[in-house]
């Protein structure tokens, strides 16, 4: 094996959560070779560039769980490296509106959820207020975020690729290369990927939608699977443009394991409203028809997959309705801003989330991070895990080091 492709470390995964990984670890251990494999040409591919591109609060997650925990100071840190090398980003407020009555209660629990997670500045306001801030908003009322923001999280995920290797030359980003096999040598792995094999002594994977797969390959036994759900964005066009300022949020049904359709302004100007979410018969799939034999028979042979669409029977079917109908889409959007017409919507992208699937049909709601003696598995990292990329990096990285002995 020549001296060139052998690594200390390995990093499976180029999404933000693997690049920000590569970019603590480096900066903690500036001797260290490590090397970042990510399947597709270019960084951020998947999950981190079809993402709704919010820079999270911390306002609806469980207080003391690893989501609140980490998003809260994974935000402080991603504004900070945002400003210091200009990734664009804008800390711009915003606010989680009520329509109905019943929407109150739980209002009120994602209020004291923020306050217990330090979610700084929030304050409930009344339909005044909110009027105030978002002018075409009609509400009964809301909480006021000003600590929420948007940023180009793909600009993010390659400038920490870029300052973590501009600290150490000899570690190295490769793209365009899948793995395909791990091996077992001796004092450490063969990564075999589809054009050469690479000599490791430790690895860590951020696979993301593959996450489940690619702990497989390494041996690792698991009990669930990742199941993909797509989201679908529309785009106001330029003459409703004026309607949203910055962003938009329902309050979310405790119920239903996502946040609801929400008006994002995004940094290239453009201001989306979504996402739906449906199940997907292709993991990376961004169609709405796209499909895999293999994505699909994997999720719909496992029984987490059907106790989830019976648990959430009535949401799902009004999603997938969603889905192919504009005329669906709009009528969720007009219950915050009645005044919007079907002209001023059109189709967007899609993105796809990886859900950690138990057999009992759980999300796994929480961040999961499994060991072994030579890997590390990040396995669950849906919302807030771009926001928190930072803090999951430097988790990973100070496990890394007492793990694999790196200090």
């Amino acid at each position: 094996m020549e001296n060139s492709k052998t690594f200390d470390v390995a990093i499976i995964g180029g999404g933000i959560v693997g690049a920000a990984t590569l970019y603590k670890l480096q900066l903690r251990n500036p001797d260290l070779k490590i090397v970042l494999i990510e399947k597709e040409k270019e960084l951020a591919a998947h999950q981190t560039g079809h993402n709704s591109g919010v820079i999270h609060s911390g306002l609806y997650y469980k207080p003391g769980s690893l989501k609140a925990k980490n998003c809260v100071k994974g935000r402080h840190e991603l504004v900070a490296f945002s400003k210091e090398y200009g990734v664009d980003h804008d800390v711009c407020g915003k606010v989680v509106v009520a329509t109905k009555e019943s929407e109150l209660p739980f209002m009120d629990k994602i209020f004291e959820n923020g306050l217990a997670n330090n979610t700084e500045g929030i304050e409930k306001v009344d339909a005044n207020r909110i009027k105030e801030i978002e002018p075409h908003v009609e509400s009964i009322g809301g909480i006021w975020v000003p600590c929420t923001g948007i940023i180009d999280f793909v600009g993010a995920t390659k400038k920490m690729a870029e300052v973590a290797i501009g600290k150490q030359p000899a570690s190295k980003v490769i793209t365009g290369e899948a793995v395909i096999a791990i091996e077992d040598v001796d004092g450490g792995h063969h990564v075999v990927t589809e054009k050469q094999v690479i000599k490791v002594k430790k690895m860590i994977f951020c696979a993301g939608l593959q996450a489940d797969r690619m702990a497989k390959k390494d041996g690792i036994k698991m009990k669930e699977k990742v199941v993909g759900f797509r989201g679908d964005y529309y785009e106001l066009t330029e003459q409703a443009k004026h309607k949203v300022k910055n962003l938009i949020y329902p309050v979310p049904n405790p119920d239903f394991p996502f946040l609801g359709v929400h008006f994002t302004r995004m940094t290239n100007g453009e201001t989306e409203c979504g996402p739906n979410a449906v199940f997907t018969f292709k993991r990376e799939g961004y169609g709405k028809t796209d499909f895999s034999l293999k994505d699909t028979a994997n999720a719909l042979s496992y029984g987490g997959t059907w106790r989830l669409f019976f648990g959430n029977m009535k949401f799902g079917i009004n999603e997938y309705r969603r889905a192919f109908s504009k005329k669906l889409f709009l009528k969720t959007l007009q219950t915050m801003i009645p005044s919007l017409t079907m002209d001023d919507i059109k189709p967007g992208r899609s993105g796809v989330r990886a859900l950690l699937l138990g057999a009992d049909g759980d999300t796994r709601d929480d961040f999961r991070i499994v060991s072994t003696e030579d890997s590390i598995h990040v396995l669950n990292a849906p919302s807030p895990a771009a926001t928190a990329s930072l803090a999951i990096g430097e988790h990973v990285a100070i496990m890394a080091e007492e793990k694999f002995n790196l200090k």
